[in-house]
């Protein structure tokens, strides 16, 4: 997985922002979240195989800490983008400050659509149920 798909989970941008603070194990990170550990671990395996994150035994326990090299293919991206901005000479009246984003509108999109993927799995289509009926009529 890529650095782009790894940060793109709210989740795992959380896990980072607590992992700047220094290394921690899996049970400090699950207790800041409502989520369970094996889905915290799991978040933590997708941040490691992106690089964002290195893991290390120590004693029985696993420590994570972030791997700020790994951010570099976001931070140069980024980077690229801003370079027009700051190319532009000073005279050039400044633009409006774009508003903040809040993240928390991607968090509840998300929430929706893993709702609206649960529905739709558990709620039987019209074409099944039809189907189910004839071939009921069919074997009568």
């Amino acid at each position: 997985m890529d650095v782009f798909e790894a940060l793109a989970d709210p989740v795992r941008r959380d896990l980072l922002r607590r992992l700047v603070a220094g290394p921690a194990r899996v049970v400090d990170l699950a207790a800041d979240h409502t989520i369970s550990r094996p889905a915290i671990s799991r978040h933590l395996r997708v941040l490691t195989e992106a690089g964002l994150v290195f893991a290390e035994d120590i004693g029985r326990e696993r420590h994570y800490r972030l791997e700020r090299a790994g951010l570099a293919p976001a931070s140069d991206y980024v980077a690229a983008l801003m370079e027009p901005a700051l190319a532009t000479p000073a005279r050039t009246p400044a633009a409006a400050p774009a508003p903040r984003f809040d993240e928390s509108v991607l968090d509840g999109l998300d929430l929706e659509v893993r709702r609206t993927v649960r529905e739709r799995r558990t709620t039987p289509t019209p074409q099944s149920t039809d189907t189910q009926q004839n071939s009921t009529e069919e074997t009568a």
